[in-house]
């Protein structure tokens, strides 16, 4: 069952005494052999989120999402019964890639009829069923109703399309996702479809940008010359610490309490934020989203800022008191690199000055997101150099502390299944 102490019941770290408290090594962030074993034992087992709904909002429209980290391409699309279907983006023939534009490596979306391969045209339907071969005739025994396209086990969960590459996944989407984040159900996440995205290689791996985003003992110093110099020292010398940090399985939350952007003195805020009436925590005029579901604002801040959920292994969903959510994806290319993207999800503007925030918001959150990434490739350059190897950690870090302890047990339990196999 999830846990979630009071602090006044004492620290976090000590309510979760498997975590432990000792320096911690970052070895798993810098080992390309970690990383080939993270593939399998991670990357083709774990329910993984590929998108939303809205993304198809008629039959025929598909969109496809490269999975480096699982060595796979897949073709998400609605089929003509309303479903979404997820298939390996692999032709039957020759394995040509069997949906791309001009470069094959590049995701695409649109809406068709079919899909037609480009190198000899075969063709499927949207539910993956072969529907046309180029000189049937030739081929020995076809049987083309066993030649549709390699399907993978697709569930979608409030809206977020989830794939799994396992042969068979050892838990339902629902049973995956567990109590913690099946809380959020009830959110309107469908009413919230005006979308602004933004998406950068960053040269450090999947983790360490998982972590930044885990704690805010860094807010105060990072992000410290975003605020007037006054209020910036004042935060630096009080510090910060999260109210509620969560676990349930693999996954991590952590909540805090907010401002109230335009209460603050003048002083603090910055001459945009008057005239969009926007900024870093949303537009200041909150949509009515209607009732909130009970697995927001766990600790009963008042006021509540925002609730961060981390699903395991690489997605988070991160909640705003302002009637707003944000989604953050980390897709690993290699054992140092990896490609992050951000996604911000806002009431469809009604007028002029609703865009003018909502652009206002996705700029200051690209800024915010800047700052946070350009620590990462300083850390990794200098983990790889193994001038030290173990960090200490805090209190408030705890998600840190377990999201590494996560990833060590699923490449642990992978290797013992592949070890008990080769016996």
């Amino acid at each position: 069952m999830p846990r979630w102490p009071k602090p006044a019941e004492g620290s976090w770290t000590q309510h979760y005494p498997e975590l432990g408290t000792a320096p911690m090594s970052y070895d798993d962030s810098i080992s390309p052999e970690f990383f080939e074993l993270e593939r399998d034992a991670i990357f083709k087992r774990a329910w993984l989120n590929v998108g939303r709904i809205e993304q198809l909002p008629r039959t025929g429209s598909y969109f496809t999402r490269e999975i480096h980290a699982a060595h796979s391409s897949i073709i998400l699309v609605r089929d003509r019964d309303g479903s979404v279907n997820a298939f390996h983006n692999i032709c039957r023939h020759r394995g040509n890639k069997l949906v791309w534009n001009e470069f094959p490596r590049e995701e695409t979306a649109g809406t068709c009829r079919q899909f037609t391969c480009k190198y000899h045209g075969w063709r499927y339907g949207l539910d993956g069923s072969l529907s046309f071969v180029q000189q049937e005739s030739e081929f020995f025994d076809l049987d083309k109703d066993n030649l549709g396209l390699a399907r993978v086990h697709c569930e979608v969960w409030s809206g977020f399309i989830f794939v799994n590459l396992a042969a068979e996944p050892r838990q339902t989407l629902r049973e995956f996702l567990g109590p913690m984040v099946t809380g959020l159900e009830g959110y309107p996440f469908d009413q919230l479809t005006e979308r602004y995205t933004y998406r950068a290689e960053v040269g450090a791996n999947w983790k360490l940008y998982l972590d930044a985003f885990q704690e805010f003992y860094h807010a105060p110093i990072l992000h410290g010359k975003q605020t007037p110099d006054n209020f910036s020292v004042a935060a630096q010398q009080a510090g910060f610490e999260a109210p509620h940090y969560q676990l349930d399985g693999p996954h991590r939350l952590v909540s805090t309490s907010g401002v109230v952007t335009w209460e603050l003195d003048a002083a603090m805020r910055k001459p945009m934020e008057d005239i969009t009436r926007s900024g870093l925590f949303g537009p200041w005029d909150v949509p009515d989203l209607g009732p909130m579901p009970a697995g927001l604002n766990p600790a009963g801040c008042e006021p509540w800022g925002l609730d961060s959920f981390q699903l395991w292994p690489n997605f988070t969903i991160l909640i705003w008191s302002g009637g707003w959510y944000l989604t953050y994806q980390y897709w690993p290319t290699s054992h140092n690199t990896h490609i992050f993207e951000g996604n911000l999800y806002f009431t469809p503007a009604r007028t002029p000055r609703d865009r003018v925030a909502h652009e206002m918001a996705a700029v200051t959150f690209k800024e915010y997101g800047l700052q946070d990434s350009s620590t990462l490739e300083a850390t990794q350059l200098m983990l790889e150099s193994r001038a030290v190897t173990t960090f200490q950690l805090n209190d408030q870090e705890i998600l840190l502390r377990h999201l590494h302890k996560v990833a060590a047990d699923w490449v642990g339990d992978y290797r013992r299944e592949r070890a008990e196999a080769q016996r």
